[in-house]
């Protein structure tokens, strides 16, 4: 009877079929190729990831140390132009007859001229818009003015430049902007 049984038994693995276990393996290799190209895709996007949360780190330190004078920068456009009127206000006879008012002239002519240099080298522009068309990035329309001269749109008066850093926006000009001439000018007296 012992021979009865282990025949049975030994016969056991020559039944087993050669291309199921081929079948058995391939899918496990398939399912094992999903998975690595899987993990390369997570491996790759991270990789990416990082590249841009680098490029967006150099980018943001970048702008800051171009812009971190903003602040400062726009406090001094109004000196820059306390400047300028003391220098406009000045009477030219004045400062030919007194040696003293002469030289304060001078001393202030020479401290707007420096404060213009170093606006220059710090990438502050001047925005002086007459004649231009109406901008609403770089202007702010404070009136509106009828010129039968200008064309509808344009800046006919500048109260106050304005000033940009770079490419960004310190100051808008405000400005008064040619509106379109009316045809006719009818009031209505019938009420």
């Amino acid at each position: 009877m012992t021979e009865e049984t282990t025949a049975p038994e030994a016969a056991a693995p020559n039944d087993v079929d050669p291309e199921a276990i081929a079948r058995a393996l391939q899918a496990v290799l398939e399912e094992k190729e999903k998975e690595l190209a899987a993990m390369k895709d997570q491996a790759l996007r991270a990789l990416a990831e990082t590249e841009n949360t680098r490029r967006r780190s150099e980018r943001e330190l970048a702008d800051m140390s171009k812009y971190a004078v903003t602040g400062f920068a726009r406090d001094l456009v109004s000196v820059l132009e306390n400047l300028q009127r003391a220098l406009d206000n000045i009477p030219e006879d004045l400062i030919a007859a007194q040696p003293a008012v002469g030289s304060l002239y001078t001393g202030v002519e020479m401290t707007l001229k420096e404060l213009l240099g170093v606006f220059a080298r710090q990438g502050i522009q001047r925005i002086d818009p007459m004649g231009e068309k109406f901008d609403h990035n770089l202007h702010q329309a404070v009136a509106q003015i009828e010129s039968p001269d200008a064309e509808a749109g344009t800046v006919v008066q500048v109260l106050q430049a304005g000033y940009t850093i770079h490419d960004r926006l310190l100051r808008p000009a405000m400005v008064g902007v040619a509106a379109a001439a009316s045809a006719d000018k009818k009031v209505d007296t019938s009420a």
